[in-house]
């Protein structure tokens, strides 16, 4: 073994340790929000920051930093994968280095703390319960911000951790052609009167039948059971633990199956992207998704270019209404297709419909930028939140568990995230186009349930290649196109223009 190869498997076994403390980190993650007992949360939110500041030690480490030092003169003698490891390493090591250690521990503590406190705070429609803890969060971020630096806008710091190498800059031209598109969309679309009739849905479904129909629509869109499994939660999510342990939440609505069937698709397609990642990254950060972009891309394609199209249904929808049982035997695809797209602006997010989706997260980024640049406070934020939902939705939250305290993102510091939703449907839109490109009619494909052949599209194109490249350099190896709302445009156009007759 050469002096070089001795220092890679060094170098490796380093970054496997971070990564069981990351594994042990996720599982401990799983467990506060899928029914650990409130009196528990305290100690483990210390145990939580305790393996946090080890494994952020271990980042900015001299050692690392020898690592570093030593592998990346020699760039040109590393295979891809090494070459993507150092860099990642680097950037988090740069990243981190400029955070004391213990602000690190104490911001970790207090999100974990913070997420149980906003549970609490969501079901009594409480936001004074949970403002303290969110004031000492943006606290924090601004205070990161400034250590991490900027060239433009202090958003661009946070954007960085979610979708790397992009700005604020760059997504506001795309975000600015999607908002006047979609408020003349729904403005045609409120014109002509024309709603659905979705009372069909508001019929109770037992928790268990809507489990076994979640587990169905998973195998169906492939995922691995063996490797992978269903719980559920007050707030849906995805968690990967290892490549043979993807884990999916869900959460049941007795009176309307239709939250947890499109949660599970949401959250399914994400871990279809985590199942596909080249088992040889395994053990380091590059098995992972190349940015939440990305991964966002992942779950609004299932749940949505899939899961609310036409043809999909039209090869499932027996099936669906057998699982459903015989109270449901009258319902028709006709009213089913209606039923899954209707438009109309709502209060809660994970529940809009495609066409007003991105006004809620257009909501969202606004105030987030306000409040890091400091041009609004957290005690400002619910009637913020009104008046934005009343601009942007045309509807205003009665209490703040519909408006402020909907989302448990802020509560976990994930500031930067929300714009990943928008990108996300935006790259989903793109990689339909690029597959009805190499695999001819999308339409077809779905009517036949040729599922697996899109999935192995997307395994080749995105999913093997986890954290090799960067987002927007795996957006072009995969569509040859540059990012651009001009796909999401036409596919939001071309399907509700003749839905709704405009």
């Amino acid at each position: 073994m050469t002096a070089l190869e001795q220092r890679l498997s060094q170098f490796y076994a380093y970054v496997a340790r971070m990564q069981h403390y990351r594994e042990a980190l996720a599982l401990m993650a799983w467990d506060l929000r899928t029914g650990a007992p409130p009196k528990g949360v305290s100690a483990r939110a210390e145990a939580v920051g305790t393996l946090s500041e080890d494994v952020f030690a271990m980042a900015v480490s001299e050692r690392m930093e020898e690592f570093l030092g030593e592998l990346e003169p020699v760039r040109e003698q590393l295979d891809e994968r090494t070459r993507a490891l150092v860099r990642e390493c680097r950037r988090e090591f740069d990243r981190n280095r400029k955070i004391p250690r213990e602000r690190y521990r104490e911001f970790v503590v207090l999100t974990t703390r913070a997420e149980s406190v906003w549970e609490e705070a969501k079901a009594k429609g409480d936001f004074l319960l949970f403002r303290p803890y969110l004031e000492q969060i943006v606290t924090f971020l601004r205070e990161f911000v400034e250590y991490w630096g900027y060239e433009e806008d202090p958003y661009d710091a946070l954007l960085d951790s979610y979708e790397p190498g992009v700005r604020t800059r760059d997504i506001d031209p795309l975000f600015r052609r999607l908002r006047e598109e979609t408020v003349r969309l729904v403005g045609e679309i409120a014109g002509t009167g024309r709603r659905p009739d979705t009372s069909a849905f508001l019929r109770s479904v037992p928790p268990d039948r809507q489990r076994e129909l979640c587990r169905w629509v998973l195998d169906v869109i492939g995922f691995d059971f063996e490797g992978g499994r269903l719980d559920e939660t007050v707030h849906p999510f995805e968690i990967s633990l290892n490549p043979g342990d993807v884990r999916v939440t869900t959460r049941y609505e007795p009176g309307d199956v239709r939250t947890a069937l499109f949660s599970v698709l949401h959250e399914g397609g994400h871990a279809l992207y985590e199942q596909g990642i080249d088992p040889d990254l395994a053990g380091t950060p590059l098995w992972t998704g190349a940015s939440m972009g990305i991964h966002e891309s992942q779950s609004r394609f299932w749940e949505n270019l899939v899961g609310r199209s036409l043809p999909f249904w039209e090869r499932y929808f027996g099936e669906l209404r057998h699982r459903l049982g015989p109270e449901w035997a009258e319902l028709t695809l006709e009213q089913f297709y209606a039923g899954i797209n209707d438009v109309a602006p709502s209060l809660i997010r994970t529940e809009a419909d495609e066409v007003t989706y991105n006004l809620h997260i257009f909501l969202r980024y606004d105030l987030e930028r306000a409040l890091i640049a400091g041009s609004l406070e957290v005690r400002d934020l619910p009637e913020a939140w009104r008046e934005q939902s009343r601009a942007l939705l045309g509807v205003v939250p009665e209490g703040d568990a519909e408006g402020v305290l909907q989302d448990v993102h802020w509560a976990s510091g994930s500031f930067g995230y929300f714009p990943t939703y928008t990108l996300g449907n935006l790259y989903a839109a793109q990689l339909r186009e690029a597959i009805a490109r190499d695999l001819g009619d999308w339409d077809g494909l779905l009517r036949e349930g040729e599922l697996g052949a899109v999935l192995r599209w997307l395994r080749d194109r995105i999913h093997r290649y986890g954290k090799l490249f960067d987002p927007l350099d795996l957006l072009r190896r995969a569509t040859g196109e540059e990012p651009s709302a001009e796909p999401l445009v036409r596919y939001l156009r071309n399907k509700y223009g003749p839905l709704y007759g405009v």
